[in-house]
């Protein structure tokens, strides 16, 4: 698929987003980057370890986050993804479910759309991304853990934002699905999500796993948010070995590595039956 100037083979590599969040709350890194400056020295520092495609989130998606006007979000994204552009050639998505601010940040350069509500929130956001011929990732949420059968239900929601995108007229070569790891489900659903992510394979779309530093890993590890990498390093793996298109990380340098060295591994793996593929 194409997004900004840039090919992605979705179906032969796992590309790397790196996390830019310009905001003062979120989980991981709030505050560091919310300096015009300081968000540019971060992004050169990516690109230098290896990052294939830049995410900017201008609000904070952490449980009990604080919504903020589309105004103040678009102050916040605009005049980042105007200067990372008179920069870098560089492919920039924009973390937002609004469609005001995807507009925005898609007339000021972005070349793609992380909708967190898998564009059920405002579909003017679908509306954007087929005026700028723009890609858009279609994260699975929904407002209240009451799932019959969790897979089912899971793809079953995702298939409803597949059709309000192609209502739409989004190109089916513009979209990617992520299955939404920590929001609205439980510990064990994200941990399903996370190791069964390929099933979603079946609906015919790239995939991409956004489990960076999370609560899922920090649970599991009893680790706090700046010593996850290791757990965050583990699920890249397991999603190279689903063949997923994207992983959405902190630590651009470590994971690229990482899903460098499975690459190699994967022909090989995949010839040996004991896993059970």
């Amino acid at each position: 698929m194409r997004i900004g100037t840039r090919h992605f083979d979705t179906e032969h590599h796992t590309y790397v987003m790196g996390i830019l969040n310009v905001t003062p709350d979120s989980f991981s890194d709030g505050g560091r980057f919310n300096h015009l400056d300081h968000a540019l020295r971060h992004v050169e520092q990516m690109l230098e370890e290896g990052m294939d495609i830049l995410d900017i989130g201008g609000e904070s998606s952490r449980p009990g986050y604080e919504m903020i006007s589309d105004e103040d979000e678009i102050a916040r994204v605009v005049p980042v993804i105007r200067a990372v552009k008179a920069r870098w050639d560089l492919p920039v998505s924009v973390d937002s479910y609004k469609g005001a601010v995807a507009r925005a940040a898609l007339s000021a350069g972005a070349d793609m759309i992380n909708d967190i509500w898998g564009l059920k929130y405002d579909r003017a956001i679908a509306d954007a991304v087929v005026q700028y011929n723009a890609a858009c990732c279609i994260m699975h949420n929904r407002k209240h853990m009451d799932y019959a059968d969790f897979w089912p239900d899971l793809t079953a929601d995702l298939t409803e934002s597949i059709a309000i995108a192609r209502q739409a007229g989004i190109p089916e070569t513009k979209i990617i699905l992520d299955p939404g790891v920590g929001f609205a489900k439980t510990q064990a659903q994200n941990l399903q999500a996370a190791a069964q992510l390929g099933r979603l394979r079946a609906l015919g779309f790239p995939l991409l796993l956004g489990t960076s530093r999370k609560s899922m890993i920090g649970q599991v590890l009893q680790l706090p948010v700046d010593a996850r990498l290791e757990g965050t390093l583990a699920t890249a793996v397991l999603a190279v070995l689903q063949h997923c298109a994207f992983v959405r990380v902190h630590d651009v340098g470590a994971n690229k590595r990482a899903i460098q060295m499975t690459e190699a591994l994967l022909p090989y793996w995949e010839e040996n039956s004991c896993h059970g593929g």
